[in-house]
């Protein structure tokens, strides 16, 4: 029987037990995405030393890279002040994070003008149809 590491105490889990997890490249530092821990997904990252998030629309853990292969090799995880939001320094294995063949998810701008509006200004660097079967 294994009990819960003390340091989980200091996780501040919202009331949906859900932690921000922020997964940055340990080479560029570049922030590739954002998703969403709870208990279990923050203690089966430690474990594998691999990202383990939970998927809202799933409903379940899920192991980045489990359909596409670009698996997060976790090096460092760290908590902000409030205890609110995790950090993960990863290696992104396939240098694609996005279900959408980005690099990051965060491939939107904010442009401005009347109307401001999105700009995307990252390219695809895989067809997400040969990545998701």
């Amino acid at each position: 029987m294994s009990t819960r590491p003390d340091w989980l105490d200091d996780v501040r889990f919202d009331d949906q037990g859900l932690v921000a997890a922020i997964a940055q490249d340990a080479a560029s530092g570049r922030v590739l995405m954002m998703a969403w821990m709870n208990e279990a997904a923050l203690l089966e990252t430690v474990n594998r030393g691999q990202a383990v998030y939970w998927s809202r629309s799933r409903r379940r853990l899920w192991h980045k890279g489990e359909a596409s292969g670009h698996f997060q090799e976790v090096h460092d995880i760290r908590l902000d002040c409030d205890g609110d939001a995790i950090l993960l320094t990863v290696t992104q294995h396939g240098g694609i994070a996005c279900h959408t063949g980005r690099e990051s998810c965060f491939h939107r701008q904010l442009t401005a003008g009347t109307p401001a509006h999105w700009s995307t200004v990252e390219p695809v660097l895989k067809d997400p149809a040969s990545i998701y079967k």
